[in-house]
């Protein structure tokens, strides 16, 4: 038994037949649908992860400069963590409802 030669490619796009106005349609579609929602969401945690360790040995290599040389890292890693995970604070952001807006002092 020998190796196959080349690269496997997987279809990364969702299912073209869901219906997101009906979606207890088509249920092989709802279920492709929902594993390619849990497959991207996966790849989200894991891209924030990787740039968590880089995170952290910038800051070891920099030492007490790190707030400045880190900075770019921070934003990405910050950016990245923003809408991912599985509670209620991995909703959308239009989900989470009005922002709070500080009165102004008169």
């Amino acid at each position: 038994m020998g190796r196959k030669k080349g690269v496997v490619e997987f279809d990364e796009s969702p299912p073209d037949d869901f219906d997101p106005a009906n979606p207890y349609k088509d249920p092989v579609a709802m279920l492709e649908m929902r594993e390619h929602l849990v497959r991207e969401k996966w790849i989200d945690i894991e891209k924030a992860k990787i740039l968590r360790e880089k995170l952290k040995w910038c800051y070891r290599i920099e030492g007490v400069n790190h707030l400045q040389k880190c900075r770019h890292l921070v934003q990405q890693y910050l950016d990245s963590t923003r809408g991912i995970g599985w509670g209620k604070d991995g909703r959308h952001p239009s989900l989470h409802g009005p922002k709070v807006v500080e009165a102004e002092s008169e």
